[in-house]
């Protein structure tokens, strides 16, 4: 359940398996391909290039891709165990992780996965988006953090090279925006973006980045971080270069701000109007005290970034502090820690919303060896023709769609780029991603 990248890793190392097997991936959305379509930045071309080695995968003839189904609702859990000998889920991460201060709820107080489904086209989503502040806040320090950032203070037409949606793109182009800051409440080797995602905010014609030389500290944590990682020690050294140059005259600014905790959202009539933060200091090792010492920031939207959280998948236990199933190498654990026969887990779903889309080929691999280590205690389905769950969906008048339907779909975006002078443009109504699809 879940044909983004840790599903199809998981189909693909399982069809490489001596196992003999056919493999389905179902699908919530109606295209494939998930964090990729639906959470990566659309000016990301090199890693949206991971979908090359997706599409080869999805190709083979022995996995079947049948999307727009919904888990929970078109089908149940001992529904599928009808037609399958074992189910993995794969279904990732989507909600915001909560924030817990003062002013969080006011109305400009915005969480990252709803502005990334907003910008990535996604279907359940509104197709509107309030850019209404001239200066916003970004809390985090993270990839996705950026990613918030870089599209808020790019230009809307230094995307038209992306497949961005004409929607998003006539929202960021009336966006008054001028001044994006992002807050991190520890230092630059703490910092959890990667050297290359870092590197990308100082492409734009129309953007100047900005850290502030008094960020730049570190204590003997932060040298030991800097030591046994190449990739911290690349993101420092880039962070220290832009803390000494001198300010260019680009039209619109990006903060780095570091050692600065999230204090209160401020707020004046139900709307954001500022941001307090606590000045922090590094302790020795790494990590951060509070020094008392408050700033407020003129800012008139908040976006916070601090995380990913799965979802409760129906008829599966769930741990709501992690945001996991529990599990053990991949076998999914009911309430006492026994194991549900037959029931696996993978990717973020697996292990919470860590690493890169690399890391769920680890991932993937430690499941399927689970999954084929149990082979022989498996129990086998009431029906085992492949056609026997179309059969069944198809009764459901359910309107599924096929990796044939992709190939349509795929075909009628680049046609849509292709009459507006573009590579590609993003559908986004499920009900025409569907009828495209379904020819």
């Amino acid at each position: 359940m879940g044909a983004g990248p840790a599903g199809i890793y998981a189909a693909d190392i399982l069809d490489k398996s001596d196992a003999d097997v056919t493999i389905d991936l179902f699908e919530r959305m109606p295209a494939p391909f998930g964090l990729i379509r639906y959470g990566v930045a659309p000016d990301h071309p090199r890693i949206k290039g991971i979908v090359t080695a997706l599409h080869k995968v999805l190709d083979k003839p022995n996995i079947r891709l049948l999307g727009n189904i919904d888990y929970g609702t078109d089908i149940k859990l001992d529904e599928l165990r009808e037609f399958y000998d074992a189910v993995i889920f794969s279904t990732g991460a989507s909600a915001d992780r909560a924030l817990d201060i003062p002013g969080i709820d006011l109305d400009g107080s915005y969480g990252a996965a709803d502005f990334v489904s907003w910008y990535d086209g996604h279907p359940d989503v509104p197709r509107t988006w309030p850019l209404d502040a001239s200066s916003v806040a970004v809390l985090g320090v993270g990839n996705v953090a950026l990613d918030v950032a870089r599209i808020l203070a790019k230009t809307a037409d230094e995307l038209l090279t992306t497949d961005i949606p004409d929607n998003v793109y006539q929202g960021l182009r009336t966006s008054p925006v001028t001044d994006v800051h992002v807050f991190g409440r520890r230092g630059p080797a703490q910092a959890k973006f990667t050297p290359l995602e870092l590197r990308e905010l100082d492409h734009s014609p129309n953007v100047e980045v900005i850290v502030s030389p008094e960020d730049i500290e570190f204590d003997d944590g932060s040298i030991a971080a800097l030591r046994a990682s190449k990739q911290i020690d690349m993101v420092v050294k880039t962070l220290q270069e832009w803390a000494i140059r001198e300010p260019g005259s680009r039209p619109k600014r990006l903060h780095l701000h570091f050692f600065h905790s999230p204090a209160e959202v401020l707020g004046e009539d139900g709307r954001v109007t500022g941001l307090r933060t606590e000045r922090t200091e590094l302790t020795g090792d790494g990590t951060v005290r509070g020094t008392g010492e408050l700033h407020d920031w003129d800012v008139q939207a908040v976006y916070r970034a601090v995380g990913y959280l799965s979802s409760h998948l129906p008829e599966l236990p769930f741990d709501h502090v992690g945001g996991v199933v529990p599990n053990q190498a991949g076998r999914v654990l009911d309430l006492d820690e026994n194991q549900l026969p037959g029931v696996y887990v993978t990717g973020w779903i697996k292990r919470g919303p860590i690493g890169l889309i690399g890391h769920t080929k680890g991932d993937a691999a430690e499941t399927i060896a689970s999954l084929l280590a149990d082979a022989d205690t498996l129990t086998a389905p009431k029906y085992d023709s492949p056609d026997a769950i179309l059969d069944f969906l198809a009764t459901r008048g359910i309107p599924f769609t096929t990796w044939e339907g992709w190939g349509k779909l795929d075909s009628h975006e680049k046609a849509l780029g292709l009459a507006a002078g573009r590579e590609r443009i993003k559908v986004v109504e499920r009900e025409e991603m569907t009828r495209v699809s379904r020819g």
